[in-house]
């Protein structure tokens, strides 16, 4: 039988806000055995709206895998409103799971039927590679966001590379520098 719902998404990533993505990616590391962490600092996109309104979203991300799923963890890296703080606000010193993310054939269209179901869009971003990701608000209900991405050859080379990348592991540098 076919699951319910208008959504059949696996989920191909977890996320969790945190104040210190290489502590937290470590922490993760000694806990599960996750790794390696591939980190991005400073991501800018080239363009952001949350809840409609044009603001900056300069974060920073480390992602590892972690069984059969990628795992991120994400820092907001200047102040300002953002889908992350809409979970963890801005000096409440809250942090945990943030999103999961699921892959979907068109962004704006899958944010349209969220919203239907009453998920309503808190962020959309490109970036600047013209990558568009965004985050369906569905905290009410499961009590995280849901972030939605076209799985485009470029970011199924990337999570490939993660997952190669875990597998071949065999020690040595748990923290990777990585240019995005």
């Amino acid at each position: 039988m076919p699951p319910a719902g208008p959504f059949n998404l696996p989920i191909r990533q977890v996320a969790y806000f945190c104040p210190d993505i290489r502590a937290a990616a470590l922490a993760h590391h000694r806990l599960f055995g996750s790794g390696p962490f591939f980190v991005a600092d400073r991501i800018a996109v080239a363009a952001s709206m949350h809840r409609g309104v044009e603001r900056p979203f300069v974060h920073s991300s480390a992602y590892g895998q972690w069984g059969e799923v990628m795992v991120e963890f994400v820092q907001q890296d200047e102040p300002g409103p953002s889908a992350l703080h809409d979970l963890y606000p801005a000096g409440s010193g809250r942090w945990g799971l943030h999103h999961v993310a699921v892959f979907v054939d068109d962004v704006d269209a899958a944010a349209a039927q969220f919203a239907e179901q009453g998920c309503p869009l808190a962020q959309r971003s490109v970036m600047p590679s013209g990558l568009v990701f965004a985050f369906a608000d569905t905290s009410a209900t499961l009590g995280h966001m849901t972030e939605l991405y076209v799985p485009t050859r470029a970011l199924t080379g990337f999570y490939r590379m993660v997952a190669e990348a875990a597998r071949n592991w065999q020690g040595g540098d748990l923290l990777i520098p990585l240019t995005l």
